[in-house]
């Protein structure tokens, strides 16, 4: 275990490299930091640090930087969350209540988040699999086609044609429509096929062909894997950082474009909590000199989908994470009240 001051000196030196970009000596230290000791015992306990592996010398300056062990242990121990402002919240929240439906929310929430942490902002949409239903609505196109809307209470609308092997009436129609709602709204998904399992059967025998098509549009829309939606911004972000990056940025760029990995960099939405994953704990090799900031967000005590940042390892954590937390607390808010 290191001690408190050891502790200390590694909180310092994460804070000036994070704040300077450069290299941090001893010298600088003890004249930025009220470490209450001389140079010369900062020297031993920057020593002791990197031999345990959470400094190191980048060359042969004589300025030390973290290593991905050493800001976990930063992000662990040290850093608190930073709150943000009074005037940085209430600019997110005007900017966020301006927002006219789900699409919209998502795309100010990743420029917000692009903006206020000037990194690569991700953000997911609400899962179908975590939801509940709103509303299902049918509408007569013609004698023989429907258009099935399904509402979900995070805001998602998701619309689907359906082609039915008989005519059905306004009535019919009308009369679906009703039973069908009366079963499902506010129910989890999930629990939807269970729920109108034997809907068809209560239908006079004309109506039954099409009332089983109608309900089997409804449950493809519940799985369908196009759910796993997500909206990215802020890339431009990462060119302020190219000294970060020991190559390239390029690696990076090609891993931000599978959705695959994204999805997996923000992790299960299910899980709330705040996720920090530094350079090498992220598994895809591209994103091996970046960090990930992630936190899930919903319209209850539940998440229904994670939004998150990715920029450079010498990242502002507390700041980021204040900022992450603050936006995932306000969509929540907004889904809330749609």
């Amino acid at each position: 275990m290191l001690s408190e001051r050891r502790l200390e000196v590694l909180r310092a030196i994460v804070q000036d490299y994070v704040g300077t970009e450069e290299p941090v000596g001893s010298k600088a230290l003890t004249e930025r930091h009220r470490l209450g000791v001389s140079p010369a015992t900062v020297r031993n306990d920057m020593a002791a640090l990197e031999d345990e592996g959470f400094i190191a010398q980048p060359h042969t300056s004589a300025g030390r930087i973290p290593t991905d062990k050493g800001y976990r242990l930063f992000v662990d121990k040290l850093a608190g969350v930073k709150p943000l402002s009074t005037p940085e919240r209430r600019a997110i929240q005007n900017f966020l209540d301006g927002a006219v439906d789900l699409d919209d929310v998502v795309g100010r929430t990743v420029r917000l988040l692009a903006q206020l942490t000037r990194q690569v902002a991700v953000v997911q949409y609400p899962s179908l699999t975590r939801s509940t239903v709103r509303h299902v609505e049918l509408l007569s196109l013609a004698p023989a086609r429907v258009m099935l809307v399904l509402i979900t209470d995070t805001g998602r609308v998701e619309q689907r044609m359906v082609d039915c092997p008989a005519p059905i009436g306004e009535t019919s129609l009308a009369d679906l429509r009703a039973r069908l709602n009366s079963r499902v709204v506010g129910r989890r998904f999930a629990d939807v096929p269970q729920l109108v399992a034997d809907l068809a059967e209560s239908f006079v025998q004309e109506d039954r062909g099409t009332v089983s098509t109608v309900l089997a549009t409804l449950l493809e829309t519940l799985v369908e894997e196009t759910e796993e939606r997500l909206m990215i911004g802020g890339t431009a972000n990462l060119t302020r950082f190219g000294h970060d990056f020991p190559l390239t940025i390029r690696p990076v760029l090609e891993a931000l474009e599978e959705q695959v990995v994204l999805l997996k960099l923000l992790g299960e939405a299910t899980d709330s909590g705040m996720t920090v994953r530094i350079g090498h704990e992220n598994a895809h090799e591209g994103l091996n000199s970046t960090s990930v900031v992630a936190v899930g967000y919903g319209s209850g005590d539940e998440a229904v989908a994670k939004l998150g940042v990715v920029g450079p390892t010498r990242m502002d954590y507390p700041g980021t994470m204040g900022a992450v937390r603050a936006v995932a607390r306000y969509v929540g808010q907004i889904l809330a009240e749609s």
